[in-house]
């Protein structure tokens, strides 16, 4: 959980390193996070026509920039430049090529996106 706050508080933030498990961490609670909103549509009956739901749509929309923003750090980890992510629109191809960036260990020692983030503590 606390991985997931540390990228909401680095909710803008481009720049500098995200290790593995801090975007991992913000995938899964991302994930449960739709769920439960999802569930809270169906109580709530806040549905649209096409399946989605008001609270969903929130969730999905307040997510987006810090989900963004650790995946940007994620590729600086592995010294890629954020302009990577944009490799997610090459149909099928780009999306594995994504994923085995986001699992790939970071640069060891500091590179020209900043120092190692396994290296250093958790810091808030």
């Amino acid at each position: 959980m606390e991985y997931f706050l540390l990228a909401l508080r680095k909710y803008a933030d481009f720049s500098g390193r995200a290790r593995r498990k801090e975007y991992w961490m913000f995938i899964l609670f991302q994930i449960l996070a739709s769920i439960a909103a999802g569930i809270v549509d169906g109580v709530l009956g806040t549905g649209f026509e096409y399946g989605s739901g008001m609270i969903s749509v929130l969730v999905s929309l307040g997510l987006f920039l810090p989900g963004l923003a650790v995946g940007v750090r994620r590729l600086h980890d592995v010294n890629k430049s954020g302009w990577f992510w944009l490799i997610v629109f090459i149909p099928l191809v780009g999306a594995i090529w994504l994923l085995v960036l986001a699992c790939t260990e970071g640069t060891r020692g500091p590179n020209q996106y900043g120092p190692d983030p396994k290296g250093s503590a958790l810091a808030f």
